[in-house]
């Protein structure tokens, strides 16, 4: 039953549109779609139908290039056997089940659909030229959360399947699961598009702690600021108890970095205690709010920009130097 219900949802999603992701402006009719490539996938994979992959090919090239190449890595897609391996890759029972699962719990992506149109338009409000991308649902075998090609958002629906799903329970860390809930596909596609568009530059001179913090606090920031979080706290997706040590202990902590060097230090276990999920600082007996580095950044993203009222957001993400801010 779960078989034929794929392929009918199949079939009447590429009878209703020759594909979102086909048309040049994702915003065209003011809504933005999110193709669902899983559904073709699983249809290709697991129904080992031709049509199907022959559709994958030709009409959907650069997601499909992006899967075999870039996520799961199994060759080059110009590859003679690369159809065959594709399709013996996904017929694991464990991903078998992981497609079916996820098709359930996303069967309806209307509200993320919705959120993608409103946070996509206020982004253009603030950065005219901005392309929109085009929107796509994918299985990545739990390999990335989100890809990002030329003009193609993928969302892997497979690393979202909520924090207690028995399966991420065998292989990721509690930490790790926190972030693999519904509730972080929108922030998660906003912040790593924006990565794609204004990535971190390594040059000499420009790779510190606080370099880092800024570059990513300033995108959290905004992302932020079009998807209309509360707080800070709520973007990062901190629980109650994270958020009121980070109210009380915030300038404490900046001080606390500030004595110790670390703003200024460019060694990478420095930077990734204070940029990485995993808890691993403690400060006076207690550990820190994970990413809390991304926090801070955020914090003097905002004081920045109310100090510079004529800068722009545009200006804000190709602003490199922020050395005179300082946590008060």
């Amino acid at each position: 039953m779960k078989k034929l219900l794929f392929i009918l949802l199949s079939v009447i999603a590429f009878a209703s549109c020759q594909s979102d992701m086909q048309s040049g402006d994702a915003l065209s009719d003011r809504r933005i779609k999110v193709f669902r490539y899983d559904r073709l996938q699983y249809e290709a994979t697991v129904m080992n139908s031709i049509s199907a992959i022959q559709k994958m090919n030709m009409d959907y090239p650069q997601a499909t290039r992006i899967l075999i190449e870039d996520v799961l890595m199994l060759g080059s897609v110009d590859a003679p056997d690369i159809n065959e391996r594709l399709c013996t890759y996904y017929s694991d029972s464990v991903l078998l089940r992981l497609m079916e699962e996820a098709e359930e719990k996303f069967s309806d992506m209307t509200p993320i659909e919705e959120r993608l149109t409103e946070g996509f338009k206020r982004l253009k409000k603030e950065i005219p030229s901005l392309p929109v991308p085009q929107v796509y649902a994918q299985i990545s075998a739990l390999n990335q959360s989100v890809v990002v090609g030329d003009s193609l958002l993928g969302i892997s629906l497979d690393k979202y399947m909520g924090e207690d799903y028995p399966l991420y329970k065998r292989y990721y860390y509690a930490y790790q699961r926190r972030s693999m809930t519904p509730e972080r596909i929108l922030p998660d596609c906003f912040t790593f598009y924006l990565v794609s568009l204004y990535p971190f530059g390594w040059e000499t001179g420009h790779r510190t702690l606080f370099d880092v913090m800024m570059h990513q606090g300033k995108i959290n920031w905004l992302v932020r600021k079009i998807l209309g979080y509360s707080s800070d706290a709520e973007m990062l997706g901190y629980t109650k108890a994270e958020t009121d040590w980070c109210k009380k202990n915030g300038k404490k902590l900046w001080d606390w970095m500030v004595r110790r060097g670390h703003l200024s230090s460019t060694d990478p276990m420095v930077i990734r205690a204070y940029t990485h999920p995993d808890p691993n600082i403690i400060l006076k007996g207690e550990p820190i709010p994970p990413i809390v580095g991304v926090w801070l950044g955020m914090q003097l993203t905002d004081k920045y920009m109310k100090e510079h009222p004529d800068v722009s957001v545009e200006a804000l993400l190709e602003c490199e130097d922020f050395r005179e801010l300082t946590l008060e």
